[in-house]
């Protein structure tokens, strides 16, 4: 059976990195109709910490990647103490007395200062000599295993199939090797993940763009853009397709086609990805995504306006936090001077003419047919003889306040017939003091 693990100390929030690395275990398990389990690795209680595990937990659900067991190491120190005191009495580990450091004694792993060589799914047959490693730490004392050896004891005694990690674990996996040789368990099948790198090729940072999967989260992003971004970096399915769900990803996966080189993050890549996702939302859906990030919309609008809003904004914004960007004119009056409703070398009495015009047109619209349609169709003509840059501008400016914005038809609409006649108003008696 096909066992994979993520297995991420808790002494840091949840990054892009880890999350991918969560995903493709998650992935090659789902595909092999396999078990994926979260082991929370804390066997450093001085740097572990309960809200960073909270982090990585809630961050996971909120992508999706639901594990089929948990664990915490720190739960599990009587089942490390059992195989420290074995290797001990088998001379495979020994107590050694340091003459450096804070600690007075340490258990140490016997090394048989052997070659060890191993087959990568990702990067192919590796080989270290271990002589080199000398006879390493595996434990403070029989209460306080070390990564090292926590790790391969959980993962023999968890039946971890295949280890999924990123590449700066390739340097762990021959003492990892020499310990599962020691306790007798089997080999796991390594596959090792290339490392996210900035566009710059050097170590992916905030300068960069990256932060927390939390944060990203905050932002606005869906998970599901998320998830398609992590999936894509270092990995493609070998074809055109670029937009991919979590099901047609399980579907689809492999660990033959994740690169060898570096994997680059690329933000604008992200934002186009979040963007497409967002398009394809029901407006019902995205409203109620949108709700924290335009608080206006709950106490001072009907849900249909809410509704057509957010439509509008739809096409337009990359996350959801971009959506109540420049659109403050929908939920309060405009402010702005006069002479902004003016078109190049029009003049204020012109404007003044054609809103007083506009406002006519428009009362005569009946409520129920207030609509983008209707009303750009009972504007055109008059915009088409007196000069469409004079008359569209000022209605723009009138409602928006705003030199670019969305066309003054769909405003006028959103705004309905009451509220744009007011503001039609508002803005000849500016342009007339």
């Amino acid at each position: 059976m096909i066992i994979t693990r993520f297995a991420p100390s808790p002494t840091g929030v949840l990054h892009l990195g880890g999350a991918r690395t969560a995903l493709f275990n998650f992935l090659f398990a789902r595909q092999n109709k396999g078990k994926f389990i979260l082991r929370i690795e804390d066997t450093d209680p001085a740097r572990s910490k309960k809200e960073y595990e909270d982090d990585i937990t809630n961050g996971l659900k909120w992508l999706g990647l639901e594990w089929d067991e948990f664990y915490r190491q720190s739960d599990r120190k009587e089942i490390y103490k059992k195989y420290l005191k074995k290797l001990i009495e088998e001379d495979k580990a020994y107590v050694s007395k340091e003459t450096r450091g804070q600690r007075e004694s340490v258990i140490r792993f016997r090394n048989p200062g052997r070659k060890i060589v191993f087959e990568d799914l990702i990067r192919g047959e590796i080989e270290f000599d271990t002589a080199e490693l000398g006879d390493f730490v595996i434990a403070k004392d029989e209460e306080s295993p070390l990564y090292h050896l926590a790790v391969v004891v959980d993962d023999f005694e968890m039946k971890i199939s295949h280890i999924i990690r990123g590449e700066d674990g390739i340097s762990n996996t021959p003492r990892q090797i020499l310990i599962q040789e020691a306790i007798k368990a089997p080999r796991p099948i390594y596959a090792h993940i290339p490392l996210i790198l900035g566009p710059d090729r050097s170590k992916l940072s905030k300068r960069h763009g990256a932060v927390s999967v939390s944060e990203y989260r905050q932002e606005g992003y869906l998970p599901e853009a998320i998830i398609n971004f992590i999936a894509f970096i270092g990995w493609n399915p070998g074809d055109e397709r670029e937009i991919l769900n979590l099901n047609e990803l399980i579907k689809d996966f492999s660990l033959e086609k994740v690169q060898r080189a570096g994997a680059i993050f690329n933000i604008q890549r992200l934002n186009w990805m979040s963007k497409e996702y967002i398009k394809k939302k029901d407006i019902d859906e995205l409203a109620e995504l949108c709700e924290p990030y335009i608080k206006k919309l709950k106490t001072q609008n009907s849900k249909l306006k809410i509704n057509d809003v957010i439509k509008l904004q739809q096409e337009r914004i990359n996350k959801l936090s971009e959506v109540g960007e420049g659109i403050d004119y929908f939920f309060e009056e405009p402010e702005y001077k006069k002479e902004l409703l003016i078109w190049r070398d029009s003049t204020e009495e012109k404007i003044a003419a054609h809103l007083e015009h506009l406002s006519k047109i428009l009362c005569d619209i009946q409520e129920s047919d207030f609509n983008k349609e209707k009303i750009k169709e009972a504007i055109w003509k008059y915009a088409e003889e007196q000069g469409r840059g004079d008359v569209l501008w000022s209605f723009r400016v009138a409602l928006t306040g705003l030199e670019k914005s969305p066309n003054p038809f769909i405003i006028a609409e959103i705004l309905g017939k009451e509220e744009t006649l007011r503001r039609l108003k508002i803005a000849k008696l500016k342009i007339q003091k």
